[in-house]
Parts: structure tokens; sequence; C-alpha cells
């Protein structure tokens, strides 16, 4: 009976031992996660704020790299004035940023140059048919602010050749510009078919289609709309044809350097106002009477009429007024430089709005 009972009281006590013991350890730990849990504290946005834009705003001028002279997008005419999609990209923004779609300065960049002059500083802006990629945005110093033109990659042939897809072109020497997504999809294209092929590879696009024109090359492969072009400028265009192979997703867009994200936003939302423009029904010839007559809170805030949405940005309050002005809104700017209103025309296809019939993949978001 006696060890029993000591036995019971042995137990008894280491029990308690741990208990206590358990209880020490969990003070200690509460406040051990006291002392070393930072308390944070509820703090403000931070201003919004971008060294570009002041940059821009102290020289009177935008600077926007655009492509060397592609037919639609970006060129200039008889009188030596600067065309196209993306130089009409790069009005609406200087005219949005400065209240001028004057105040631009186009800096042609073949593909080896574009990438350097944003990280060097020599434009503000690069709007030249430029595909977004992961390792362009992870590798090349650059953020894109957003999409303009969704793209794939073909194959322009000579119809003589009488092919039907870009699949019969084994032993075929294919064109292609260096440095480019074009050059490493048409890569991709031939090893995964097992299609032998011989790349011809040119310093650009002028460089590809004149090798293509002298029949240095079987076939010219590149964005379908860069083909378009090209072919608009060959001496007999009715005697080449775009096979009906896409190759390739090329969703292209504006880009910025890395590291003023405030700029990036104002790219992004004025491509994102002329986009909401069309979708409303703003024009550039009506813009101005409807910001004085519509009562649609979309059309007043997008036309600065409401809210205060664009001297948060450090920009006017009619800086999407005056964007959607200078080049029209995004259907006007597709219309004149790439569909029925342009030598190329485009269908709108993939770039028509979400809500068109049938739908694309051109949504704004939301400005409010």
């Amino acid at each position: 009976m006696r060890t029993e009972a000591v036995r019971r009281t042995t137990v008894a006590g280491l029990a308690l031992a741990f208990g206590l013991t358990a209880a020490a350890c969990g003070e200690d730990d509460r406040q051990a996660e006291t002392e070393t849990t930072p308390v944070v504290a509820a703090t403000e946005a931070p201003e919004f704020a971008s060294p570009t834009l002041d940059a821009i705003k102290r020289r009177g001028r935008l600077n926007c790299g655009v492509h060397e002279g592609l037919v639609g997008f970006a060129y200039t005419d008889n009188r030596g004035q600067w065309r196209g999609f993306d130089a009409d990209f790069c009005r609406a923004l200087a005219a949005a940023v400065l209240g001028n779609p004057n105040a631009v300065r186009f800096v042609p960049l073949n593909a080896s140059q574009r990438f350097d002059a944003l990280r060097g500083g020599r434009i503000d802006v690069l709007w030249r048919a430029t595909s977004w990629t992961m390792s362009r945005e992870v590798s090349e110093g650059i953020r894109f602010a957003g999409i303009n033109y969704y793209d794939g990659q073909g194959f322009l042939v000579r119809r003589s050749l009488d092919l039907a897809s870009a699949q019969e072109l084994n032993g075929a020497r294919v064109c292609v510009q260096r440095g480019t997504t074009s050059e490493l999809n048409a890569a991709d294209f031939f090893r995964a078919r097992g299609i032998e092929y011989r790349p011809v590879v040119t310093t650009n696009e002028e460089a590809a289609r004149t090798a293509y024109a002298r029949e240095d090359c079987d076939a010219f492969s590149a964005d379908i709309s860069a083909l378009a072009a090209a072919r608009t400028l060959l001496t007999n265009p009715e005697q080449h044809a775009i096979l009906p192979d896409v190759i390739s997703k090329e969703p292209l867009g504006p880009a910025v350097k890395r590291g003023d994200e405030s700029w990036t936003s104002i790219v992004r939302w004025t491509l994102n106002a002329l986009v909401l423009a069309e979708e409303l029904g703003v024009t550039a010839e009506n813009a101005g009477q409807l910001a004085k007559e519509s009562r649609a809170p979309q059309i007043r805030r997008l036309l600065g009429v409401e809210g205060h949405l664009g001297p948060t940005m450090g920009l006017s309050r009619e800086w999407a007024k005056n964007a959607i002005e200078a080049s029209g809104n995004y259907g006007e700017i597709f219309a004149r430089n790439l569909g029925p209103d342009s030598s190329l025309d485009l269908a709108r296809g993939l770039n028509a709005q979400w809500n068109a019939r049938p739908g694309g993949l051109i949504y704004a978001l939301p400005i409010r």
C-alpha cells in the first residue's frame, strides 16, 4: 500500500512539474513572439510620382521608339510625316501627358536597338510592334504596359509554289529577322515536326522582304500583320499568299523602362482610355460634345467631367479626352491604319472589342 501511495505521489508530482514547465514555455513563447514580431502601423499609399513624366514635361516632348518603316504600323509618308497604328498611339500618349499630339519625337529603331534605347533613356516608350514575352520582361530590364494588337506568326510564299500549309516547306529556305521571336518560333515549329529547313537570317524586316523579293528564300516568316504589310510593297502583291498556319501567339504592346511604375501606369491607362472610348462610342469628333452633354457616368469620368483621375497621375483632368481627340478611339486608329480604310485591309479578328459580334480580346480595364 505504501509503495502504491508513493507511486501515485511521484506521478502527480511529475504531472505538476510538466504542467508548470509547459506553462512557463508557453509564456516564454508568447513573450518571444511579442518581442520578435514587428508591429506594422497603418500607412498611406505612396505618392504617385514619375521621374520619366517629370523629364518629359521639362523637355516638352515625348520620345517614342517606333519601327524603322513598317506599312500600317510606323512609316513616313511622302511628306516625311510619321503615320501608322503605333505612330497614332505615340501621338495619343503625347496628347495625354503634354496636351499636344505633335509634341512627340519619333525615334526609328531596329529589333536589336529597341531595348538598349529604352534602358539607355533615348526613348520614353517603345511602341514598335514588340511581343510581350516572359524572357523580355525578366531579362531585358523593361516592363510592358499592355497589349494593343493580338498577332501571330505566319509564312508568306509565292502562289506559284502551290503550297497549302507551312508543313509542306520541307527543305525550304525561310527568311527571318535576327533577334526576334520570329527567328525562335520558326526554329521551334520546324524542329517539333521534324521538318528540315534553311534559315536565312537578316538584320531587319526590310532586309528580309528584299531577300524574299530576290528569291533568296522560299518563304518569309514574321508576324502576320508584318507579312501583310510586306506584301503590299512587292512588285506583284497578288502573286503572293499568306499560308493559313498561325504558329505562335504574338501579343504586341508598348514597353517602358523598368523602375518607374508610375510611368508604366500612365502608358497603360492611356491605352485603356482609347479602348474604352470605342466601347462607349466616344470618338475624336464627338468627344468635346459628349464632355458637355453626356449624363453617362462612365463617359463623364473618361472625359474628365467627373472625378480627379488625371490629376492623381500628374496629368490634366482632360488627359483621356486629349488622347482621344488626337488620334481617335482604338477602333478609329485600327480602321485608318490596318483595317478597311487602309491598304492592309486586315479584319479585326482577335482585335475586336470583347462585346462585339463576333467578339475579340480587346477589353478595357475599368477607369473609375
